[in-house]
């Protein structure tokens, strides 16, 4: 398995994809259903936005600043993304918004996604370089175990919350 930060920022990306295209086929079923796949979406963003607001964007921030902009608009995308995630947390999946609600966050999420994978990612790749790279995923890898999976989680309220005020 890889240590460098951005494989396991895309590995995270790629089973979001997965979830969401599973949800995309759930919406006409069972709200049982939906409820599961959501449950399941939301722990996954949950931990991914804990590592990189934690570990990824506060070391890339410091280490190059001529980034700052991009890392403000992530901390800024997440938070829209926290805000989804625990109003999708407290619905039932039953309810007339749900599908849409989730809809919109993956709508988000994909374009978050696409921008980090696209734009960002190869800057940070091509200025930090393979050692500290991995030295930041083990540090991710490192703190994984103990993420939160809820956005009620006290850790990742603090880490929303910082986020947005960093």
């Amino acid at each position: 398995m890889s240590t460098d930060a951005i494989v396991l920022l895309k590995e995270d990306h790629k089973e979001m994809r997965r979830l969401f295209r599973e949800f995309e086929k759930a919406q006409e079923g069972p709200a049982s259903r939906r409820r599961k796949l959501v449950d399941e979406i939301v722990a996954a963003l949950t931990t991914h936005t804990y590592l990189e607001n934690e570990v990824m964007y506060p070391e890339v921030r410091k280490l190059l600043p001529d980034l700052e902009d991009d890392i403000l608009e992530s901390y800024e995308e997440h938070h829209v993304a926290d805000v989804l995630c625990a109003e999708l947390a407290a619905m039932d999946a039953s309810d007339d918004h749900f599908v849409a609600k989730t809809t919109v966050l993956i709508e988000n999420v994909e374009h978050h996604v696409e921008e980090e994978e696209q734009e960002w990612f190869p800057k940070v790749r091509e200025a930090l370089g393979r050692n500290q790279l991995q030295e930041i995923g083990e540090r991710m890898i490192a703190l994984r175990p103990d993420a939160p999976r809820s956005p009620s989680d006290p850790k990742a309220v603090k880490s929303a919350r910082h986020a947005i005020t960093a």
